[in-house]
Order: C-alpha cells, then sequence, then structure tokens
C-alpha cells in the first residue's frame, strides 16, 4: 500500500511541475527542459552585430553576385549587347504569336501608364504633369536596336526608373517584340494588309 502512496505522490508533483506553473509569472527565466530551438545563436535581420565594424548584422552583397539561377551565359539575351560590346540588334529569342501576347501583357502593365497604349506618349501620367514622355513612333527610338532598349528597360533612363527587378529576361523581350509591333502598326498602310482580308477593315 506503501508503494501506491509514493507514486501517487509522484505522479501529483509530476502533473504540478509540468502543468501547475503554466501561465504564472516568474522572477527568473524558467527551466526550459525541451527548449525546441526557441533560442538560437545566429543573427536576425536588422539586428546589431559586434563582429562587424559597422554594427550591422545585414551585410551589403558582394559586387558581381549572381543569385542562383541567375547566370545567363547569353550575352545577347542577359545583357542586349553582341560579343563585340555593342547594342544588339535583333532577338536572342524567336518572335512567336506567344511572345507578341505576352509582350502586349506585360507592355499594358508597366509601359502603357506612360508611353500610352499605342506608345504615343499619352499615358494616364501625362494627365497629371508627366508631359515629358517620349514617343516610340519618332525616328530615334525607330532606328535604336533592339539591345539598347532591353538596356533601358533594364536599368531605365533619364526620368524612367529601372525594371529590372521587375520583369524578367524574356518579359523584357516581349514587351520590345510588341513595341516594334506599335512602332510598325503606326505606319501600316492598306496595302500592308492582305486582299482577301481588307473586307474585314470595312474597305
Amino acid at each position: 500500500m506503501r508503494y501506491v502512496y509514493v507514486i501517487f505522490f509522484l505522479l501529483v508533483v509530476s502533473a504540478l511541475s509540468i502543468l501547475g506553473f503554466r501561465g504564472s509569472t516568474f522572477k527568473q527565466p524558467p527551466l526550459e527542459i525541451f527548449p525546441d530551438m526557441d533560442h538560437q545563436p545566429k543573427y536576425k535581420p536588422q539586428s546589431t552585430s559586434v563582429f562587424f565594424a559597422d554594427g550591422r548584422t545585414d551585410r551589403p552583397v558582394p559586387p558581381h553576385t549572381v543569385p542562383r539561377g541567375g547566370l545567363i551565359e547569353d550575352v545577347h539575351l542577359g545583357t542586349g549587347m553582341d560579343t563585340s560590346g555593342d547594342w544588339a540588334v535583333g532577338f536572342p529569342v524567336e518572335v512567336t504569336a506567344g511572345l507578341m501576347s505576352r509582350g502586349q501583357e506585360r507592355y499594358r502593365i508597366f509601359c502603357a501608364p506612360c508611353h500610352g497604349a499605342l506608345g504615343d506618349g499619352n499615358g494616364i501620367t501625362k494627365q497629371y504633369g508627366m508631359a515629358a514622355t517620349p514617343t516610340y513612333h519618332d525616328d530615334r527610338f525607330r532606328d535604336m536596336s533592339e539591345g539598347e532598349i532591353f538596356n533601358t528597360i533594364t536599368h531605365g533612363k533619364n526620368l524612367m526608373g529601372r525594371y529590372g527587378d521587375k520583369m524578367p529576361v524574356d518579359d523584357r523581350w516581349a514587351v520590345i517584340a510588341y513595341v516594334r509591333a506599335l512602332q510598325r502598326a503606326a505606319q501600316g498602310t492598306i496595302e500592308d494588309v492582305p486582299t482577301e482580308n481588307r473586307s474585314e477593315l470595312g474597305l
């Protein structure tokens, strides 16, 4: 019978040890039998560090760092330049209906607010004071190589911010293809429409 009391006493003590003090306030840190990695010897973002001279844990990215999966060996595709370092002419990807459709979608999101749906510089931002947005239909932009346009989209120019961090490489080339289509359409005539399709225009 004595053993029954001993076992009962141990069970009560165990239950109180595990459950009885939950939610109570202590002056000393509680004993953590299973800390579950709550306290880890690691640096947290935007905290301080005595190891580095500037006292920050956030470290600047080393120059020329390439994110995993971000290395593009095709120079034309990744930079808009050819192997000689000049702006490349033409596209490093196949221009298909799917690419044009993607370019139209991305253009409407990122470009049309400033450059307008037709690429004529009459976007909605013009109504709010941005009067310096250029038109793609100037000869200067018509004659500009695709590689230079790619570079402008990637890094920005003048008042235009960069979009390299917002649009993947393939999307940038898709937008350029769509811009070329807008430029070609602005110079189109009835002679460019096949005879069998002219009736669709009501002509």
